[in-house]
């Protein structure tokens, strides 16, 4: 007996009690990354033919008005972020939230395959009016006024409650991810970052490889009936992963005191100076615990302090996301102008005159171009996270994040300077009237004799940027923040990405002004006569400057950050 008990002493039974909590913990995260790729496969074939369905026949809106359109919504999926960080904080839980919000991104993409067809666009838009593209304006001083956006008002609010739906899982589902292997190990924060983005980045090539060829060459009624089928398989893969999660409940929302605290720094006379958390100003003595939940107030200064050093460093990422959204919107509007091939070349040895008639009428997608940023970030996430970042650390040359980053802005920059120049070029064969016609879908383009492969190194370049700027821009928005500020943090992380994307928008309708470089309304439909070159060499002078300003403030904040009187949180992962 006595035998029998030391043996049964010597049995690992502590030791694996750890190991069902840490193989959950990796099945939770597999599921939140799986539901990461699903969205954002629904993102993407929401997104990425955008501009093409507004700017066909189906609405005709112009060129400038499509571009817009797709950044706008670009825009408001990241800058409504802080909302769902907001209301899981203060209400509803990190878990509640993304459910809820699923739920909602069910419903609204539902409104793109309801108005992909004739006697849905009559529901919900009216008789639509009949304005068929033109080629460019045969003199300079003709004119010709833009009709008013049809649809304008349905489409723009569903588009809003797509981008609150989606910036909601966004700020809350990185967060709940992590928290699901934040036990895990030190550097187990980096590894999901990255393989959260690689997610990101299969979900990208399903949605582009599969809708964007059938939205462009069978219809974007059942083009974008794929990615509501997505959203939905997301909803069913979380709600039943739902009992492994870790989750925690609402802990109450900073924003307010945020705001107090703000006020208080700005105006001081305006605002009475006690305690964001007791208006009357009474401290409760010290073996009292406060009845509120929450920070106390010492922690909420110590957080304001914090967030007063992150905001320049994440302000001056602006104009990288002003650059990075271009591939998104005129990206994508310079491609339509470039020759397109098609997939299956007329080959009548091999096949039938009516046969080689019907697969050589499949253009190759222009949204195909996004799987060479696409690809290049599915390859280096993990030649990054098996082989670089173990050798460099290893060698105790592992840049910080902010180095990174700074990198990062560089590529970008190069990316808008490569568009500029091919831009440049293909406005020498308009001007020569070297044009050719191209159908797409059911529209026809008048497009330069141009391949439009020449707008891969542009597409690439990005893709690297965002290996070094919004990978590490995660790490750094998660780690640098206290764990009762990481969804604020990363909700403003978000938000500002957004900002970017409006400001680009809204540069695109200022040039589109009379007298814009980008006022072209006699093309209607193309942008023969526009100077989108100009537009791209502005947004690279821009990235130039702030690229500078972020090095000096980054700097400044890795010094302090360094200090010996720095009272950073000892678990805060720099790397």
């Amino acid at each position: 007996m006595a035998a029998r008990g030391a043996r049964e002493e010597r049995r690992p039974l502590v030791a694996r009690r750890p190991r069902a909590p840490r193989r959950w913990r990796r099945t939770a995260a597999a599921a939140v990354l799986l539901v990461e790729t699903l969205e954002r496969a629904a993102f993407f074939g929401v997104s990425a033919n955008l501009v093409l369905y507004l700017n066909g026949a189906s609405f005709n809106w112009d060129g400038q008005q499509a571009s817009r359109a797709a950044l706008v919504f670009l825009g408001a999926s990241y800058l409504l972020a802080p909302v769902g960080g907001w209301l899981a904080d203060a209400y509803l839980g990190r878990s509640r939230a993304i459910a809820l919000s699923l739920l909602l991104y069910l419903v609204a993409s539902s409104l793109l395959p309801a108005t992909a067809f004739v006697d849905g666009r009559r529901s919900f838009c009216g008789e639509m009016p009949v304005s068929p593209l033109a080629p460019a304006c045969p003199s300079p001083d003709c004119t010709r006024v833009s009709p008013t956006p049809y649809c304008a008002p349905t489409l723009y609010s569903g588009l809003l409650l797509l981008a609150l739906a989606a910036s909601s899982i966004r700020s809350n589902l990185t967060s709940f991810g992590a928290d699901q292997v934040m036990d895990l190990g030190r550097h187990a924060s980096r590894r999901f970052f990255n393989w959260l983005y690689w997610s990101i980045n299969v979900g990208a090539v399903l949605s582009l490889l599969v809708v964007a060829f059938i939205q462009q060459n069978i219809g974007f009624l059942l083009g974008y009936s794929i990615p509501v089928g997505c959203v939905g398989l997301a909803f069913f893969i979380f709600l039943f992963a739902t009992p492994i999660f870790v989750t925690k409940p609402p802990t109450g929302s900073q924003v307010s005191s945020m705001l107090k605290l703000a006020l208080q720094s700005c105006c001081p006379r305006l605002w009475p100076q006690h305690s964001v958390r007791d208006p009357q100003g009474t401290q409760p003595l010290p073996n009292q615990r406060s009845p509120q939940p929450g920070p106390s107030p010492q922690e909420d200064m110590a957080n304001f302090q914090v967030l007063v050093k992150l905001l320049p460093v994440m302000v001056t990422l602006v104009p990288y996301w002003m650059v990075y959204f271009q591939m998104q919107s005129t990206y994508v509007l310079q491609g339509l102008h470039l020759r397109i091939p098609n997939i299956f070349p007329d080959n009548p040895a091999n096949s039938s005159a009516a046969l080689g008639a019907q697969l050589g009428g499949y253009k190759i997608p222009e949204a195909w171009l996004l799987l060479a940023n696409v690809v290049v970030v599915l390859i280096l996430v993990p030649v990054k996270d098996h082989l670089l970042d173990p050798l460099l650390l290893r060698c105790k040359l592992l840049p910080s994040a902010l180095q990174k980053m700074a990198l990062g802005m560089f590529f970008g920059f190069a990316s808008v300077l490569v568009a500029g120049g091919l831009e440049m070029e293909r406005l020498q064969y308009i001007h020569h009237n070297q044009t050719v016609s191209q159908q797409i879908g059911k529209d026809m383009y008048y497009a330069a004799p141009l391949s439009i492969w020449w707008q891969i190194p542009q597409y690439l370049l990005i893709g690297i940027s965002e290996i070094f700027a919004s990978i590490p821009g995660l790490e750094f928005a998660y780690s640098e923040a206290p764990r009762s500020m990481q969804g604020a943090i990363m909700g403003i992380f978000f938000c500002l990405s957004g900002v970017g994307s409006l400001l680009g928008s809204s540069l695109v309708a200022l040039l589109s002004l009379p007298r814009g470089w980008l006022y072209c309304p006699r093309d209607f439909g193309n942008i023969n006569n526009c100077r989108m070159d100009l537009y791209f060499f502005l947004l690279a002078g821009i990235q130039a400057a702030t690229a500078l300003l972020f090095m000096w403030i980054a700097g400044r904040y890795e010094r302090v950050a360094q200090a010996p009187t720095s009272q950073s949180c000892p678990s805060r992962d720099r790397g």
